[in-house]
C-alpha cells in the first residue's frame, strides 16, 4: 500500500510482464501505460482489468510513439521523457483461445526514456526477436541498454528436455552464436549494457560458468535484482 510507484509501463501482455499488477492491487489506484493491443489482450484473454477493478481503480493510458513527458499519476511531469517503440512479436499464448486480434496489432514494445535534468538516456528492450533496423538510432543515442537475455542458446529448452520451442520461435534473440545478441551488443559504444529478463535455464546466471565469463569479457553485465546505475 505504501509503494511510491507513480505509474507502470507495460511492454507486452505476457504473463511474466503483467501479473505483477495483481500484487499491486492493494493500492487505492493504479496508473498503467499500455499500448492498445496490450490492453486488448489483457482484457479479452485474461479479464485482468475487470479483475483489478474489484480491488482498486485503474487508469489506462496509451503511451505515445514519439518522445513526450512521462506524467505522474496526478498528471504532473515526472522529469522524464519517454516513447513506446513497436517491436516484432506474437500475441501472448493465451490469446489463441479468444477471437483473433487485428493483424495490424503490435503486441510487443520497448521504451526509450530521457531524463530532462541530466540528459541521461535509457533504452529498455526486455523482449527482442532480432535486431530491428529502426532501433539503430536509439542504440546510437542511449547511455544504458537493458536487453532481452532470456536464453543463452537457440535450443536451450530442447537441450534441457523442458520444451520443444526454440528461442526464436518464442520471440527471443539468443545471446550466443553468430547471429546472437552478444556479438553486436559487444560492439555498441554504450556505457551500460545489461541483460535482463533472464530465464532460469540460462547458464549466465551461474557466476562460475563459462557463459557468464563470456558475457563479462564482452563488457556486458548480467542483470540482478537490486542493480543500480546512474545516468
Amino acid at each position: 500500500r505504501g509503494t511510491p510507484i507513480e505509474a507502470i509501463l507495460l511492454t507486452d501482455a505476457d504473463l511474466d510482464h503483467t501479473l505483477g499488477l495483481l500484487l499491486l492491487r492493494e493500492r487505492s489506484a493504479l496508473t498503467v501505460y499500455a499500448p492498445a493491443a496490450v490492453q486488448q489482450a489483457l482484457s479479452q484473454g485474461l479479464a485482468l482489468p475487470q479483475l483489478l477493478a474489484h480491488y482498486c481503480s485503474i487508469e489506462w493510458r496509451e503511451p505515445a510513439r514519439e518522445l513526450v513527458p512521462l506524467l505522474t499519476a496526478s498528471g504532473r511531469p515526472s522529469g522524464l521523457l519517454f516513447q513506446a517503440i513497436p517491436l516484432a512479436g506474437r500475441p501472448p499464448r493465451y490469446m489463441a483461445e479468444v477471437s483473433s486480434p487485428s493483424v495490424h496489432s503490435c503486441f510487443r514494445f520497448g521504451y526509450y526514456l530521457r531524463d530532462e535534468r541530466t540528459g541521461g538516456r535509457l533504452l529498455f528492450l526486455p523482449g527482442l526477436a532480432y535486431p530491428e533496423e529502426h532501433l539503430r538510432p536509439y542504440l546510437q543515442a542511449c547511455d544504458a541498454l537493458l536487453l532481452d537475455g532470456t536464453f543463452w542458446s537457440e535450443h536451450e529448452l530442447q537441450e534441457q528436455g523442458l520444451a520443444q520451442e526454440t528461442a526464436s520461435s518464442m520471440g527471443h534473440l539468443p545471446i550466443s552464436g553468430p547471429e546472437g545478441s552478444l556479438i553486436w551488443l559487444a560492439s555498441l559504444p554504450i556505457p551500460y549494457r545489461i541483460y535482463v529478463h533472464i530465464n532460469n535455464t540460462n547458464p549466465i546466471l551461474a557466476e562460475e560458468s563459462p557463459q557468464h565469463a563470456a558475457v563479462r569479457a564482452a563488457g556486458v553485465t548480467v542483470g540482478w535484482d537490486g542493480l543500480e546505475f546512474r545516468l
